[in-house]
C-alpha cells in the first residue's frame, strides 16, 4: 500500500490542498510543474519549504490543487500545504522545529480574513460623511 498524506493551507480566500507520496521529487501546482510556474516571486516563496527540507523532500512527489484569492495568496497557501505535508509524511520533529524557527506561517495557516461591510459605509471602515461644518 502506498502512503499518501493530504494536507491543506489557507491564506485570505486562497485554499491549497496538497497530497504527498513517495516518488521522484516532482512538485506540481494545478498540474503545472513548479519550475514552469510564474511569476518568479510566487515560485520562490513556494520553493522555500522544499529548500529547507533539502534531501528529505527529494524523494517525494507533491501534487497541489489551489483555488481562490490572488497569486500571492495562493503561493502562501501552497507553501503552507507543502510544508505541512512534508512534516506529516516524514514525521520529523527536527524539521518541524526548523520550519517554525524560519517562519511560523509555513506550518500555521493565516487566520486573518476580510472584515464584513457595515451599514452607512462603502466598506468595513469607510463611512459616508455626516455633515460639513
Amino acid at each position: 500500500m502506498v502512503k499518501v498524506v493530504n494536507t491543506s493551507g489557507k491564506r485570505k480566500t486562497a485554499i491549497a490542498r496538497a497530497s504527498v507520496k513517495k516518488g521522484k521529487g516532482r512538485v506540481r501546482i494545478n498540474s503545472v510543474p513548479l519550475e514552469l510556474l510564474t511569476p518568479d516571486l510566487a515560485r520562490e516563496k513556494i520553493m522555500e519549504p522544499l529548500r529547507i527540507a533539502g534531501k528529505k523532500a527529494e524523494k517525494l512527489d507533491i501534487d497541489v490543487n489551489v483555488e481562490g484569492g490572488g497569486f500571492m495568496g495562493q503561493a502562501y497557501a501552497t507553501r503552507t500545504a507543502i510544508a505541512k505535508g512534508i512534516v506529516a509524511y516524514t514525521s520529523d520533529e527536527k524539521l518541524e522545529a526548523i520550519y517554525k524557527e524560519y517562519d511560523r506561517s509555513l506550518l500555521v495557516s493565516d487566520p486573518r480574513r476580510k472584515m464584513p461591510k457595515k451599514p452607512l459605509g462603502r466598506g468595513a471602515r469607510k463611512r459616508r460623511q455626516k455633515s460639513y461644518r
